[in-house]
């Protein structure tokens, strides 16, 4: 809960209040806000939550078991990030108050706060909503799967045999072979786009094609089997800042004119059978494409969920000395051209690197 109008985002990130002549109950200090994750949706009752599709159920917003009176976070949390207010301050109305007899009135809310590992997370079915389970695993996985439950969890490390990826969803976590990674799209005739769900840490734009090269040398044979042929250009056309206009004038997000650069947005990775089965970075066209309601990147804060990593996309800038990237510091998923092509670390201490991505087909 917090002291203000009751509308999302009301506090800022640095933003303070001064409470220490009381003038909400608690702590008579002056508090400093945190960043707070932007809530995609209000929060709703878990019979609401089941009507949405599949791709709108696992996001950053809340989730109430009525049954329970828990309230549930629809996605993981990573280090350092908060969830958006579930409850603003509770106050009688003077329209209430002139209907009531006189005396002194109080309303208070209890709350038990608990922080759930997804290791226990199965503690808090007893007693709770027959849809619960599946909305705690789908947290877990990333994604509900709209096809039930025949692929392995997020956490459980399998063959590629156990995967049945026709039927995921983008934005799904799982286990391969001992990689970790997100599921991106399913391209049609058995070709799937999945990267890996963590940047390969430290490592600079410049030193991306051999540690590309290295990561998909160090993959299991039968991952490298399933790899399809993709012909990467290089170096990839560049685009700089002041070339893109944003949708709706929200930065780094989404350009908004991105069909008047043709040659930026031709940079779109296809299986190609005259290129090379390989691991290769998403261009900044492919990260346009994807951030998409449906998509893996349905929000910038989805976008950048990359276990606390940023990460390089293919696409530099014009005179070659920075590349665009994505954030992982505040505000999360920033799609920006700041940081020097040698640099392996953030300007905030975030840790920087190449992610790798692969279309991948399964043998019959």
């Amino acid at each position: 809960t917090h002291p203000g109008d009751g509308t999302d985002a009301y506090w800022s990130s640095g933003d303070t209040f001064d409470n220490s002549a009381g003038i909400w109950p608690g702590a008579t200090l002056e508090n400093e806000a945190a960043q707070n994750l932007r809530q995609q949706r209000a929060p709703m009752t878990i019979e609401q939550w089941s009507n949405l599709e599949p791709y709108q159920q696992i996001g950053d917003f809340w989730v109430v078991d009525h049954t329970t009176g828990w309230a549930y976070w629809a996605s993981l949390l990573e280090p350092g990030h908060a969830s958006s207010y579930l409850l603003d301050a509770a106050e009688l109305t003077d329209a209430i108050e002139d209907t009531v007899f006189n005396g002194s009135y109080y309303y208070g809310i209890h709350v038990d706060s608990q922080l759930i590992s997804p290791d226990n997370s199965e503690e808090f079915l007893p007693g709770g909503d027959s849809r619960l389970e599946a909305f705690l695993t789908g947290i877990k996985n990333n994604s509900m799967n709209d096809e039930g439950t025949s692929n392995p969890r997020y956490e459980v490390d399998s063959p590629p045999s156990d995967f049945n990826f026709d039927t995921m969803l983008p934005g799904r976590v799982f286990t391969m072979a001992g990689e970790q990674y997100l599921y991106l799209e399913d391209m049609g005739n058995g070709n799937h786009m999945i990267i890996r769900h963590e940047a390969i840490r430290n490592t600079s734009f410049n030193d991306q094609p051999q540690v590309l090269s290295n990561w998909f040398s160090g993959l299991d044979a039968e991952i490298q089997n399933m790899v399809q042929p993709v012909l990467i250009p290089s170096p990839a056309p560049a685009i700089d800042f002041g070339e893109v206009t944003w949708t709706d004038d929200i930065l780094n997000w989404l350009p908004d004119n991105l069909a008047g650069l043709p040659a930026v947005a031709g940079d779109v990775t296809t299986v190609n059978p005259t290129g090379t089965p390989q691991a290769f970075a998403l261009s900044f066209a492919d990260i346009v494409r994807l951030s998409t309601p449906e998509g893996p990147f349905p929000t910038m804060w989805a976008r950048g969920n990359a276990r606390g990593t940023a990460w390089w996309t293919r696409t530099p800038v014009v005179d070659g000395t920075r590349a665009w990237s994505i954030t992982a510091g505040p505000p999360r998923g920033r799609l920006v051209q700041t940081h020097s092509v040698t640099l392996n670390e953030g300007p905030l201490g975030d840790t920087l690197g190449v992610r790798p991505a692969l279309i991948i087909n399964q043998p019959n």
